[in-house]
């Protein structure tokens, strides 16, 4: 893709992973996942990870309970316009 073709809660497939941009900078995009989460729970010598499906209520924001990702100008070229059948 590029840059031009994005639009703010639009999604888009990058690295295997499902997108939805939340923000168009000049030269970078920002945006949360929308297929799942991962989710890493920290204690005294133990790390769990735990991977969650997410829903629409989820997604709602700004702002997000996610954390927002940047993808630069060498990510963007990667990226794939989902459509509707997707």
């Amino acid at each position: 893709m590029n840059h031009n073709e994005f639009v703010i809660g639009q999604e888009f497939k990058c690295a295997e992973r499902r997108w939805r941009c939340t923000d168009i900078g000049c030269r970078v995009i920002v945006a949360i996942p929308v297929d799942y989460a991962e989710i890493s729970t920290f204690s005294e010598n133990k790390t769990q990870k735990e991977r969650r499906v997410l829903t629409e209520k989820d997604l709602s924001g700004p702002p997000y309970w996610l954390a927002e990702s940047v993808f630069d100008e060498d990510d963007i070229i990667s990226c794939e316009l989902l459509t509707q059948t997707d």
